[in-house]
């Protein structure tokens, strides 16, 4: 289970990188937080949120700090550079999340280590990169989002670009730093020599896109956000319903040409027909010479309007029983509650409880993401309280 049991991780980063330090935690890494001496300023709850009571610390700061421990330290500090230069000398990884040269201003030059820690491995996390014209700027995940492209294409046609309300920067960002990390290890394990890894927001949101930056190279046109329907799928410029009100939300559903899609269309033809709910011309299409590389908007708003009045007599839990019991693409649209309750997810062991030292309350954690020979990568210990490991890590 703990697969990376022999390495140790200190972690600078603010909420950009957290995720990057608990998929280390996850995997079995001694991962140290490292703090000011006053705490992370993102445990703290925004103001608009505190209830002058004594408020919690803030959920993201809960959920991506467990499977650490914590310490503080002021880097401002020529004791407490000297401190985080002797941790550094037994340290695999370093995550830092600062902006580009300020890791170097305190006096942390990464190539000074290299002949005294040559393995050290440091991953630098940025909005823009340490290279390149917008370097310097800072960037929320508002701005992250835009210019990586990802809101060009959320949103109503004709209207303004969107994203989504939780910010998503951080998980992509997150996951692409550990896995440069984890790939500068396996050049490690081959040459004994770390690297420093250079990891841009920006870059990583790019994934988001999928296929879009490919609608350029083939045909020269650059995909336009649609709201609630797909384009691109047909040469006449139709465009398809992705999302479909139902009986107590919303259901993914499009329809597809080729082998898979054929299938689906199939399947749900029978489905509406068992209900008494498709029209015969509905029936009578030869669904397995299907195609929508032609399909005028016309045809598409036909197939659509009895697909949607079905849809809408139908809920959630039941399209995904018929669709895993029919092998049809589609899904619904979850809500954290949704989520929460899924039933493949509590078979697998997914939510686990662990004990808040600070609260005394029980947290509902969502579990390591991945099983390992039949047993889920466990949370072994909550976010660390201010300085809860001092002592011990010192002593070390």
């Amino acid at each position: 289970m703990s697969l990376l049991a022999p390495y140790r991780v200190l972690d600078l980063t603010g909420p950009l990188g957290f995720l990057t330090g608990k998929i280390f935690g996850d995997l079995g890494a001694d991962v140290i937080k490292i703090e000011p001496r006053g705490g992370d300023a993102s445990r703290r709850l925004p103001p608009f949120l505190e209830n002058g009571n004594g408020s919690p610390p803030s959920l993201n700061w809960l959920a991506h700090n467990a499977n650490k421990r914590g310490i503080t330290l002021n880097l401002q500090s020529e004791r407490g550079r000297d401190l985080f230069l002797r941790l550094a000398l037994d340290a695999d990884f370093i995550i830092e999340s600062f902006p580009p040269g300020v890791f170097e201003q305190v006096g942390i030059e990464y190539e000074s280590w290299q002949h005294r820690n040559p393995g050290l491995i440091l991953v630098s996390i940025s909005p823009f990169g340490r290279e390149g014209p917008y370097k310097d700027l800072k960037g929320s995940d508002l701005e992250i989002m835009a210019l990586s492209g990802a809101m060009s294409l959320a949103g109503e046609q004709g209207g303004e670009p969107m994203r989504v309300s939780v910010p998503q920067t951080p998980m992509w960002v997150g996951a692409e730093a550990a896995m440069g990390a984890l790939t500068a290890l396996a050049y490690r394990s081959i040459t004994g020599r770390g690297q420093r890894v250079d990891v841009s927001a920006q870059v990583a949101v790019m994934a988001a896109l999928a296929h879009a930056p490919a609608f350029w190279d083939l045909n020269r046109v650059n995909p336009e956000r649609a709201g609630v329907f797909v384009t691109g799928r047909s040469v006449s410029g139709a465009k398809m319903r992705a999302m479909w009100p139902c009986k107590d939300g919303w259901i993914n559903f499009i329809i597809y040409g080729g082998a898979a899609g054929r299938h689906t269309n199939q399947q749900l033809v029978a489905w509406m027909s068992e209900k008494d709910l498709a029209p015969q011309w509905l029936k009578e299409i030869d669904w397995t010479t299907f195609a929508v590389t032609n399909i005028t908007q016309c045809e598409v708003d036909r197939l659509e309007t009895p697909i949607r009045k079905f849809f809408a007599a139908v809920t959630k839990d039941e399209f995904l029983e018929a669709a895993i019991k029919r092998q049809m693409l589609g899904y619904p649209v979850a809500t954290v509650a949704d989520i929460y309750r899924h039933p493949q997810l509590r078979t697998r062991g997914f939510w686990q409880d662990v004990s808040d030292p600070v609260s005394g309350l029980t947290l509902k954690y969502p579990g390591g993401f991945a099983v390992v020979n039949g047993e889920r990568l466990p949370i072994k210990c909550a976010a660390p309280q201010i300085g809860e490991h001092n002592e011990e890590v010192y002593a070390e």
